[in-house]
């Protein structure tokens, strides 16, 4: 059996279509929209996906600025900037991106986020509505991952509820980003969920799991974590992994947490990396920040303004 491939970036071309539609509309209206990254370091990876999103903004039309923070940073100084960015109003989403240096405790960082302005939903007040079920933001990466899971089912023309009522979904990684969201997501959807980290991997092996799985959404951050003998020809194999590799040539490319093509041997479907969950988190990342400058366009009694933590406040 050869897996169907399930092709992100043609899903997010439709998607792209869909936000620019929202986007001339706010401009009409005369919305405050706009984007703020913030990058400490120069983690390959967040550097790479900064990069995307700048180039996303600029093709979509939304105002974007992108903070790159030396790695000394204190964190006195970055929760200084994101107050900053609380406050300006041509500002509807912030994003934080991981990793964070050591020295930088990230839930200190979240919970001075403006929950209205926080499109991943890593602020408590979001990340509990998450876990609710009434999510005032999905965050990107678990939504693409479910994004494209929904269109593949419907592709093969099951009912969506029918096929999550009988499924067994592996989630590998527990990150408060990816991880979690995506338990909290199939959950949403009336699945079975399992959830397992790095532990499944150093004792009783991932294979144990995973092989129960209708569908596994890997998020570990291992590259090639998953095989084929891990996978039965029924799993549905979601990608999340984006592992810089560096070839003989010292040219860098991203791989997934997923052997590829043997899994792909093997399995009923999977995403590829690059191409698959990547191009539509991106854009997912985007309607959020849609969706943000909408909710901040509320009138004030209706939506009221953050206030910082007391600790820090006083």
């Amino acid at each position: 059996m050869v897996a169907q491939i399930i092709d992100g970036r043609a899903h997010a071309r439709s998607l792209i279509t869909a936000v620019k539609a929202d986007i001339a509309l706010l401009q009409a209206e005369k919305t405050n929209i706009g984007l703020a990254t913030i990058t400490v370091g120069t983690d390959y990876g967040s550097v790479a996906y900064e990069n995307r999103l700048r180039a996303l903004a600029h093709k979509l039309g939304i105002p974007y600025e992108g903070y790159r923070l030396d790695e000394s940073t204190s964190e006195a100084d970055l929760i200084n900037l994101v107050r900053k960015l609380n406050a300006e109003p041509d500002v509807s989403g912030i994003l934080a991106l991981r990793p964070l240096p050591a020295h930088i405790d990230e839930a200190s960082i979240f919970k001075h986020l403006d929950p209205r302005k926080d499109i991943e939903s890593v602020h408590p007040e979001n990340a509990g509505l998450l876990a609710l079920g009434v999510p005032r933001f999905v965050p990107s990466t678990a939504a693409a991952a479910f994004y494209l899971l929904d269109s593949w089912i419907d592709s093969t023309g099951a009912n969506r509820a029918d096929f999550y009522h009988g499924a067994n979904i592996v989630v590998i990684g527990r990150s408060n980003n990816v991880g979690k969201p995506a338990v909290s997501l199939g959950f949403a959807r009336g699945a079975a969920v399992a959830s397992i980290d790095e532990w499944a991997d150093r004792t009783t092996g991932v294979g144990r799991h995973t092989r129960r799985a209708d569908v596994l959404i890997v998020a570990a951050g291992k590259a090639g974590l998953v095989k084929a003998e891990h996978v039965t020809e029924n799993t549905v194999v979601i990608d999340v992994g984006i592992n810089p590799m560096t070839d003989l040539d010292g040219r860098v490319r991203m791989v997934g947490d997923v052997d590829f093509e043997p899994v792909a041997a093997r399995a009923r479907a999977i995403t590829p990396v690059p191409g698959g969950v990547g191009p539509i988190t991106d854009v997912w990342l985007m309607s959020n920040t849609v969706s943000a400058a909408r909710l901040l366009a509320v009138p004030s009694h209706t939506n009221p303004e953050f206030t910082e933590p007391l600790s820090e406040a006083s």
